[in-house]
């Protein structure tokens, strides 16, 4: 074989592109005595592979039984179809409102605005207090004063 056509064949091994008949051309080629020097680092392996195809196992295998997994999937699709139903149902039930739900829906509506409103003015009634901490501080600066005074005239009596 060709020295140019088993660098290619190499290259096309290694990279995973090669066919059934041009491996078992790689394995005859380094199968013979007649190797290249910069080739017989591939040797070994290509005899390795064909040792490990002689190989074979004593030991007993049991292939598991598959008609159990499809019962399981069979499980699976069928609660997918049981969620689906009960979140359609669910979902159409939810259109038609009784008078009683009507009822308490517009109760509901018309306390959510009475809290706004009640919102609304609490908010303005708590900025007009903040001014009334401002008088708080002023009346206790008058209320040291006073007691400064009456210290003062207590002890200058």
């Amino acid at each position: 074989m060709e020295l140019a056509k088993v660098e290619t064949l190499l290259e096309s091994y290694f990279e995973g592109q090669t066919s059934l008949e041009q491996e078992n051309e790689l394995r005859a080629f380094f199968a013979t005595e007649e190797i290249p020097a910069h080739l017989t680092v591939y040797k070994p392996m290509f005899e390795g592979f064909q040792l490990a195809a002689t190989e074979s196992s004593q030991k007993e295998f049991q292939i598991p039984d598959t008609k159990k997994k499809s019962r399981y999937w069979t499980f699976g699709i069928a609660a997918s179809f049981a969620v689906m139903a009960g979140i359609a149902s669910f979902m159409f039930s939810q259109q038609g409102l009784s008078q009683e739900e009507q009822e308490a829906l517009a109760a509901f509506k018309k306390t959510k605005e009475v809290m706004f409103l009640f919102s609304e003015n609490l908010n303005k009634g708590t900025e007009s207090v903040a001014h009334l901490d401002e008088f708080t501080k002023g009346t206790s600066n008058i209320a040291l004063i006073n007691e400064f005074t009456e210290s003062k005239n207590r002890i200058l009596k």
